[in-house]
């Protein structure tokens, strides 16, 4: 895809064309060189550059601050009023990541003791990239929130398998979103159902049994590769030889740990193998800041938090409206009836104070000096802006909850040399916003992921009405809001007896390309078309919102990025 050509991309933007031999028309080079300008560059926590340049070059950052010299093949895109940071980093989550189906009729192990090692999900050896979905709607959504490289985790119970560090690119196939594989190895302290090892307890008894056989077969392969003679060979286990990696410390063990009991169980595991640690998804880790501070694990906090306390809802007279009522009657019909109003009263203060405890968890790791990252395994994507708003309300400084998007994850997991700060030389991973980033009101306007644009659709969307009644029938003015600027297609629709048909052309190109795969959803509109380059099939996918006789949403034209699209409905339709 890198190597395609300029006038490819802006003719993908504009509607499909097939390029014919006999045209003989001389496409130039795609510039993979994009330059920003006069913008609010913040590097890195503290560090600020005010109305400077920001150059990308075939993927890399090449050039930071003012009087910045802008390379003649740039695409530039006014940074005025813009804000850059470096693109965040998820310590921990399963995004881009397939869930398998569950199964709900299992059959009953004869032996339940000792079953299958996939029965008691104890598979070290599987490796996530087999599991990616490049098209999974959570990379994406991620994406949207400035967030740029993941570490994903296969799922699983205890022992599910390897994590990789991928990039949050719309690519096709998973292989070019993996920028690291067997990042490292990663554990729950869940138990398997209703067979060995089915408790915690268990479950830790099992891993010490793992570690050991492992370290044994490792001493034992190593004694034989000095010496074969006189030794039987030794027996291959894929499973034990996972193990060899953390043994040999070249690889850490990633454990899930949320609450304050797991840290300390999983802390106490640590200390007796002495294998490398992250404690990942942290939710009640303040009581256990020493312990993880002298053992010298990494740390990725939860970016989840619990639901605040919403003040009563009043109408215009001061009195509380009819869905509060309902709300406070249903809460107090779930308390008990012999609850006095002091111990109600002693109840939510006991409550309010643990989400206390919840928000200011972070600032009390960075008071006690120690470096962590954030999680997004557990967290509703969309709460994620607001929750590290409660962070820094509750003592975290914008500049610490910048660096544990940034700069100390890309610490936490060995990638400073690439990610974490916008420097020359580094990955050009990049998320702009409008106002600073914490800000309640900014909204991230464009997100780079390895160089390539993303621009974000900031407009409030309407959500789709299943029931509603939309006329899709007829011709419309599409248009799509690139870097290179606005571009102009005539986009027709068709009912018949099956569904929707439909055509789209570019005012600069005579040729009309069919559409596939239209689909009007209530009011969420959405189809696709493809086009032919040198035998490569590029495919552009518009999903949108109709609204009347406008649609607006996003194109998307594979890893060229994402595109605003703002269709108004022809008059003569």
């Amino acid at each position: 895809m890198k190597n395609l050509y300029l006038s490819v991309v802006l003719l993908l933007l504009l509607g499909p064309v097939v390029v014919r031999a006999q045209e003989e028309r001389s496409l130039g080079p795609v510039s993979r060189t994009y330059a920003i300008t006069n913008a609010t560059i913040i590097q890195g926590p503290g560090r600020k550059i005010d109305q400077a340049t920001l150059v990308v070059t075939d993927g890399l950052i090449s050039a930071v601050g003012k009087n910045v010299a802008i390379p003649p093949a740039a695409t530039i895109i006014k940074g005025d009023s813009l804000y850059i940071y470096a693109g965040f980093i998820d310590g921990l989550s399963h995004t881009g990541v397939i869930k398998p189906k569950e199964e709900n009729n299992r059959e009953r192990v004869k032996d339940p003791g000792n079953p299958s090692p996939e029965r008691a999900g104890i598979t070290p050896q599987a490796d996530v990239r087999y599991s990616l979905n490049p098209e999974e709607r959570t990379i994406e959504e991620l994406r949207g929130l400035g967030f740029t490289a993941a570490n994903v985790v296969p799922y699983g119970g205890m022992l599910p398998g390897n994590s990789a560090i991928i990039l949050l690119g719309a690519e096709k196939k998973a292989d070019p979103l993996v920028l690291v594989s067997k990042a490292a190895l990663y554990s729950e302290l869940t138990g398997a159902e209703r067979v060995y090892p089915a408790t915690v307890i268990a479950v830790l008894a099992k891993w010490r049994e793992l570690y050991r056989q492992a370290s044994l077969a490792k001493g034992y392969e190593t004694t034989y590769a000095s010496n074969r003679s006189g030794l039987e060979h030794p027996e291959s286990s894929r499973i034990l030889e996972a193990f060899y990696p953390i043994i040999d410390k070249r690889q850490p063990v990633l454990f899930k740990a949320e609450k304050f009991l797991d840290a300390q169980r999983v802390l106490a595991l640590q200390a007796d193998l002495g294998f490398p640690l992250i404690l990942g998804d942290v939710k009640e880790g303040w009581d256990a800041i020493a312990k993880i501070k002298s053992a010298g694990a990494k740390v990725f906090l939860s970016l989840d938090l619990p639901e605040e306390k919403k003040d009563d809802k009043k109408d215009d007279k001061g009195k509380k409206d009819d869905k509060a009522k309902t709300e406070e009657k249903a809460k107090a019909d779930d308390k008990p009836k012999t609850s006095t109003p002091e111990e109600i009263a002693a109840l939510e203060k006991r409550k309010a104070e643990f989400v206390a405890l919840y928000e200011g968890q972070p600032a009390a790791f960075q008071k006690a000096g120690v470096v962590f990252g954030f999680s997004a395994l557990s967290v509703k994507t969309k709460d994620i802006p607001a929750n590290l708003r409660r962070m820094i309300k509750a003592g975290l400084t914008e500049d610490q909850a910048l660096a544990a998007l940034t700069t100390s994850p890309a610490q936490l997991l060995g990638l400073s040399d690439r990610l974490g700060s916008v420097d020359p030389g580094k990955m050009a991973n990049l998320v702009i916003s409008d106002k600073p980033y914490f800000n309640e009101k900014a909204k991230v306007r464009y997100v780079f992921v390895d160089g390539v644009p993303y621009k974000q659709d900031v407009t409030d969307k309407p959500k789709g009405d299943a029931g509603a009644k939309v006329l899709l029938e007829g011709t419309w003015t599409a248009i799509i809001d690139t870097p290179q600027g606005k571009n102009e297609s005539k986009v027709t629709f068709k009912k018949d007896a099956t569904g929707f048909t439909g055509s789209v052309s570019g005012n600069m190109i005579p040729q009309v390309i069919d559409l596939k795969s239209v689909t009007l959803d209530g009011t969420s509109l959405k189809y696709t078309y493809t086009i032919q380059i040198d035998a490569q099939t590029v495919t552009v996918e518009v999903n949108a919102t109709v609204e009347g006789d406008t649609y607006k949403g996003t194109a998307t034209a594979g890893n060229f990025g994402s595109f605003p699209v703002d269709a108004k409905r022809n008059p003569n339709r």
